[in-house]
C-alpha cells in the first residue's frame, strides 16, 4: 500500500457515523442482505469496489462486512452477512435483531482489496459469501469495457445467494458452480484458460484462497485475494521486542506473550483496531525504522517486502526493535 493509500484508509476509518437499517432480504439459507442508510437522511461517503464497512456492534464487537451495492448510490450501503454459529457473535446478532429501524454505529469505509486490474482481462473467483466484494467489481469491470468472467461456487444452488442478481446484470459473464452438482471449482481449467493473461480477484473460504494462490501465485502482480479468516502461517515463536513510538515519545518493551497493539494501548496510546487477527487492516501502522515480521492476511508480497507498514495486532519484528509512527 502506498503512503497516499495508507493515509486515505486511516482518515476514512476514523469517522464514526450512525446508520439505520432500512431493508432486509434473505436470499439464501443463513444469508441476509442489509440495506443501511445515514440516520440523519443525508448522503453517505463515497466508496470504491472492494471496500468494507466496520460495524460497531453491542458488547464491543467490531465486525467488517464488504460493501456489495452500487458505489454510485450515496443513499444506501448494502452488506451481505452469513450466519456463522461458531463465530464471535456478530453475524448472529445481525441475523437475530437486524430488522428495519435498527440503529447501528459504523466507521466509514476502508479498502484493502482495491479493484485495480493490471490487465484488460479479469477473472473473478468467489466462494460462498466471498462473492460480496466482487459484486461491485463486476459492475466496474462492465463499465470499463473489460473482458471479465466470474466463477461463483457454493455448496449448492440454493446457497448461491446473489445468483439471480448477477445473472440478470452480467449474463454469460457469470458461471455458477454448485458443488453438489459439479464438484469443486475447476481451478486447473481456469488456470489454463486465464492464468497467463488475466488479473485474478478471489474471495472465499481459506481452502479456496490457498488453492488459488498455489495455482496463480506465479503472477503476484495480477493476483488479488481477500480473506475472512487469518491465513495459516504455521508455527511461530514470539520473541520480546522493543518499540519506539515516534509521535508519542514512548519506548515500550513488548513481552513475548503480548502483541504490539496490546502493549501500545496499555500504555495509553489510542490505536484503531478491530479484528485483532490481521485480516481487516484497521490497525495498519507506518514503520519508520526496523524490519517487521509480517503475520497478517492483508498486505501483498510487494507491500510486505517494502516494510513500510505493518498490522500491529498480530505481526512482530524480525529486528530487535521497531520505530512506529504512533
Amino acid at each position: 500500500m502506498t503512503g497516499a493509500r495508507f493515509t486515505e484508509a486511516m482518515t476514512a476509518s476514523q469517522t464514526i457515523r450512525v446508520l439505520r437499517l432500512v431493508a432486509r432480504t434473505d436470499p439464501a439459507p443463513d444469508v441476509a442482505v442489509f440495506h443501511l442508510a445515514a440516520f440523519d437522511g443525508g448522503p453517505l461517503p463515497a466508496w470504491q469496489p472492494g471496500a468494507h464497512v466496520d460495524l460497531m456492534l453491542p458488547g464491543g464487537q467490531n465486525r467488517q462486512y464488504s460493501l456489495c451495492g452500487d458505489p454510485a448510490d450515496r443513499d444506501i450501503w448494502r452488506i451481505g452477512v452469513l450466519r456463522e454459529p461458531d463465530s464471535r457473535g456478530g453475524s448472529e446478532f445481525l441475523h437475530r435483531w437486524g430488522r428495519p429501524g435498527l440503529r447501528l454505529l459504523a466507521r466509514d469505509p476502508g479498502n484493502h482489496f482495491r479493484f485495480e486490474p493490471a490487465t484488460d482481462r479479469v477473472l473473478f473467483i468467489a466462494g460462498g459469501i466471498g462473492v460480496t466484494p466482487l459484486v461491485p467489481m463486476l459492475r466496474r469491470a462492465a463499465d470499463l469495457g473489460l473482458a471479465y468472467h466470474l466463477v461463483y461456487g457454493a455448496r449448492s444452488r440454493s446457497t448461491l445467494a446473489f445468483a439471480d442478481e448477477l445473472l440478470s446484470l452480467h449474463g454469460d459473464h457469470v458461471t455458477l458452480w454448485p458443488e453438489d452438482e459439479k464438484g469443486l471449482l475447476p481451478l486447473g481449467e481456469l488456470m489454463e484458460e486465464h492464468g497467463q493473461t488475466a488479473s485474478v480477484y478471489c474471495c472465499g473460504p481459506a481452502g479456496l484462497l490457498d488453492a488459488v494462490e498455489a495455482r496463480f501465485g506465479a503472477h503476484p502482480d495480477r493476483l488479488h485475494v481477500e480473506r475472512f479468516a487469518p491465513r495459516d502461517i504455521g508455527p511461530v515463536v514470539n520473541r520480546p521486542l522493543q518499540v519506539m513510538l515516534a509521535r508519542s515519545g514512548l519506548t515500550l518493551d513488548v513481552r513475548a506473550d503480548r502483541t504490539i497493539l496490546d502493549t501500545v494501548t496499555r500504555a495509553g496510546v489510542d490505536v484503531l483496531s478491530s479484528c485483532e487477527d490481521g485480516i481487516c487492516g484497521t490497525c495498519e501502522t507506518r514503520v519508520l525504522e526496523g524490519t517487521p515480521e509480517h503475520r497478517d492476511s492483508v498486505l501483498d508480497r510487494t507491500q510486505r517486502a517494502s516494510g513500510a507498514t505493518m498490522m500491529i495486532c498480530c505481526s512482530r519484528a524480525a529486528s530487535d526493535s521497531l520505530v512506529l509512527d504512533l
